[in-house]
């Protein structure tokens, strides 16, 4: 590291963070503006709007649109570092454009890090408190009610609930099927079964009636009431709108897999982020490549043509981000694959930009 280098990463990062700060000042007022009637209405209190909200309102957009400022910073201080003849200087004294790199991609890594950092751990948990925020003052956006769920609960045991209200904690309609291979053995029917919210996976099953059956043979126990364990809990099957974005990534995995092996089927929102949250913080390490290679040039018209060729850029990887996470979830596009693909392709383009760059 030479002095050179911690020249380039203060500037890099400095421009970064003054973007950010910028935009996500102008994004705050803007959002203030348009839910100022609502939260008066509600009678939010100043302290909830903004220590629950804005505080975690500023990480989240600003993480949202990590790859924009990445690509404007690159864009901008390269641009004036070209215009002021400052990279003739340091290819004239036998300085590679490879070499010049290494600053950029180690300013790249401080910022893929944060970014994936805050992502899968720190935004999480302040989406929590947003969306509840949001939730009590602004527009309801917790489901209070769930119709036909169906999950595997254990190994071979299968639950049914017709209908399940979340003011209650009571499900209607209850039935437990127990297989041993491909043959019913058991089948549990009940009027209601109630949650506990007292102790994690708790339930109390109302006016049961339990067949039993072993070979020919049939036996039926009826009752009144009887508490047992059930690994489900309400938050398997009362989904909320962006869900996803309030689970850490290591919770988020556990939730995948744990729904994979009850057959539920509408967890493809929930792969992307998991998947998202890891390309997203590999793309400063792209964008920064196409930046550098775009803006080193000196050109007559200044800044202006670099400016204009990265937004368009950096807003056609978002757009394309959206699209391809469209598909994942509407078509058959596994979700690895289709948050992947906008990284392949820029990667493509960095790599041919870079090849075009001066040296």
């Amino acid at each position: 590291m030479k002095k050179l280098d911690y020249y380039i990463i203060k500037k890099f990062l400095g421009t970064y963070f003054f973007a950010i700060a910028l935009i996500i000042s102008i994004a705050v007022v803007f959002d203030f503006n348009e839910r100022m009637d609502k939260f008066m209405s509600h009678n939010a209190p100043w302290s909830a709007i903004i220590f629950d909200y804005y505080l975690n309102f500023i990480p989240y957009f600003a993480n949202l649109f990590s790859p924009l400022f990445v690509f404007i910073s690159v864009i901008f201080f390269t641009s004036k570092l070209a215009e002021n003849s400052e990279i003739i200087a340091m290819f004239s004294t036998g300085m590679s454009f490879k070499r010049m790199l290494k600053p950029y991609m180690i300013s790249a890594a401080i910022i893929a890090v944060t970014t994936f950092c805050l992502s899968a751990y720190v935004i999480p948990r302040g989406s929590v408190t947003r969306i509840n925020f949001e939730d009590k003052y602004y527009k309801q956006r917790k489901k209070s009610t769930a119709r036909n769920i169906q999950l595997e609960v254990d190994s071979g045991v299968i639950a049914y609930i017709e209908r399940y209200e979340d003011f209650s904690k009571t499900g209607y309609r209850f039935s437990l099927d127990k297989f041993e291979g491909k043959q019913l053995v058991s089948h549990l029917t009940a009027r209601s079964i109630t949650y506990d919210t007292t102790s994690v996976h708790r339930w109390t099953i109302k006016e049961y009636m339990i067949r039993t059956m072993e070979g020919m043979e049939e036996s039926i126990t009826k009752g009144d009431r009887i508490d047992t364990t059930l690994f489900m809990e309400p938050a398997d099957f009362l989904i909320t709108k962006n869900q996803q974005e309030m689970l850490t990534s290591p919770q988020l995995s556990v939730y995948i897999d744990r729904q994979k092996q009850r057959g539920f089927a509408n967890i493809k929102e929930f792969e992307i982020e998991y998947h998202k949250r890891i390309a997203m913080s590999f793309a400063s390490f792209i964008l920064t490549l196409i930046g550098v290679s775009l803006s080193s040039r000196k050109s007559k018209g200044g800044m202006g043509l670099h400016l204009g060729v990265g937004l368009a850029l950096s807003f056609s990887y978002i757009l394309f981000q959206t699209i391809a996470s469209t598909f994942a979830v509407n078509g058959n596009v596994p979700p690895f694959i289709a948050v992947w693909i906008p990284n392949v392709l820029y990667a493509f383009i960095a790599f041919y930009l870079y090849r075009r760059a001066p040296k």
